[in-house]
């Protein structure tokens, strides 16, 4: 196998180099911003803005989708999310409209719980979505609801996985998607574990981002990196005893903390762009000057936004940092994070 090649999250790759090459690697896929609103109410939600999303994602349209989807031969995925996509009932239409557009990988980013109703999964799945990303934050109710704030989300989320799990025969893939906080962490490999036996292909933790209400309850929910890694380190020694290599990767967690790791369980975060209204976007992510070059979609209606965007306004490197093996993929640290926990922790890896 060639090193430097892009591979899948859960591809096996030499040791040397393997998470550098597969970051490197990566193809962008785009996000379809479709869900006004979301029925959980989560703690750690990124989209603290609510009305804000309200508004952005309600100017999604069949137009808008037709445009953006006239351009799936630049993205490898054409993902449904945003808000809870599945509270959008255009949201079989444009999945539809995906795979008679041609796109060879169709997602939702969802909470799984509309989808604990076998006639609306069935819905989705002949419309042609063939990969589903559920978010779970725990192996019990206890845990799940109280991060979600939604009494009776967990029992629907795990039925939505359930059935999901009885179309995998028909191709789709089954993803989780587990935001670790200071909750469920000691809980890593109860929650593997408990999706694993539930037919879920790759569980993915992943570290918070230091945005949004993330932020403002920062210091009830947020551990350190390193105190992540340990703690993942641990898991995996015990997932090893059930697996020879687990389906486990975290994500959005600087690769200077996480040397201990195998790099198969390394994983990163996805290269992405969606398109939202030129009043939606934030001079912060995009300097006015610059929104004229990102303008695009039908009659110049849209602005792309990349993930980079925020990234490059919100994350931060040192100097020491160029000196990093990891320097090139590296995305560099939530500001927000380093105001709390500051630079003591990462390390420069030689």
């Amino acid at each position: 196998m060639d090193p430097t090649a892009p591979t899948a999250p859960g591809e096996r790759l030499p040791a040397g180099g393997a998470i550098e090459a597969r970051i490197a690697g990566k193809a962008p896929r785009v996000h379809i911003l479709t869900g006004a609103v979301c029925n959980n109410n989560c703690i750690f939600c990124m989209e603290e803005d609510r009305d804000g999303r309200y508004v952005v994602n309600s100017a999604t349209t069949d137009e808008t989708v037709r445009w953006i989807l006239g351009q799936h031969d630049a993205f490898e995925e054409v993902c449904f999310t945003s808000g809870e996509p599945t509270t959008n009932q255009r949201l079989p239409v444009w999945v539809k409209m995906a795979k008679e557009a041609g796109a060879r990988q169709i997602s939702m980013m969802t909470n799984g719980r509309a989808l604990s109703y076998d006639r609306y999964a069935r819905l989705l799945l002949s419309a042609g979505l063939n990969k589903v990303y559920v978010s779970i934050h725990g192996h019990t109710a206890k845990l799940h609801d109280g991060l979600t704030r939604t009494p009776g989300s967990f029992e629907q989320t795990v039925g939505g996985i359930a059935t999901i799990a009885r179309y995998k025969r028909l191709g789709v893939a089954l993803h989780t998607s587990t935001v670790v906080t200071k909750r469920n962490l000691p809980h890593l490999h109860d929650i593997y574990v408990f999706l694993r036996e539930r037919g879920v292909d790759q569980v993915v933790f992943n570290v918070m981002q230091a945005n949004g209400r993330a932020n403002t309850f920062f210091d009830q929910l947020f551990p350190t990196y390193t105190e992540i890694a340990a703690a993942a380190e641990v898991f995996l020694r015990q997932a090893s005893a059930r697996e020879r290599q687990a389906q486990a990767f975290f994500v959005d967690i600087p690769l200077c903390t996480t040397t201990r790791l195998p790099d198969h369980n390394r994983g990163y975060v996805e290269d992405y762009v969606h398109f939202e209204p030129p009043v939606a976007v934030h001079t912060d992510l995009i300097p006015a000057e610059r929104l004229a070059e990102r303008r695009s979609g039908p009659d110049g209606g849209l602005v792309a936004v990349r993930r980079a965007d925020l990234d490059d306004s919100a994350r931060h490197k040192r100097p020491e940092c160029a000196d990093c093996r990891y320097d090139r993929v590296c995305e560099g640290v939530w500001g927000n994070y380093l105001r709390r926990y500051g630079w003591d922790e990462f390390v420069p890896v030689p």
